[in-house]
């Protein structure tokens, strides 16, 4: 897959390359789309998407919680959208490392073989 030239379709790109059933931290992701230190870009962008395909679900603070209120309509619903991919979420938080696990495979997804 070609690296997109845009850095708002980059960010994009590696939320949709988070494999079914594994989660990545805002900050991973604008890692991964060459933004280091752009989380925030990464929270604003997927807030304002409106893509109903968007994997916004998969992504979480990069101590495995979800960014929402606790017990709002949109945690709870991140919360369920998780569990249905067979994540665990315990009181708003995913294990940490479970987040970490898929690093290479993304990576490999998002830009391609080294």
């Amino acid at each position: 897959m070609p690296t997109p030239p845009d850095p708002a379709a980059r960010i994009l790109a590696a939320v949709r390359a988070i494999p079914r059933g594994e989660v990545a931290g805002y900050g991973e992701v604008a890692r991964r789309a060459g933004l280091p230190g752009r989380a925030r870009w990464v929270a604003r962008l997927l807030a304002a998407s409106d893509d109903p395909r968007m994997p916004w679900h998969r992504v979480l603070r990069s101590d495995g919680r979800i960014a929402f209120p606790p017990e709002s309509e949109a945690w709870r619903e991140q919360a369920a959208r998780l569990r249905a991919e067979g994540v665990e979420v315990v009181e708003g938080r995913v294990h940490v490392a479970r987040a970490q696990r898929g690093a290479d495979a993304l990576d490999a997804e998002v830009w391609g073989p080294d």
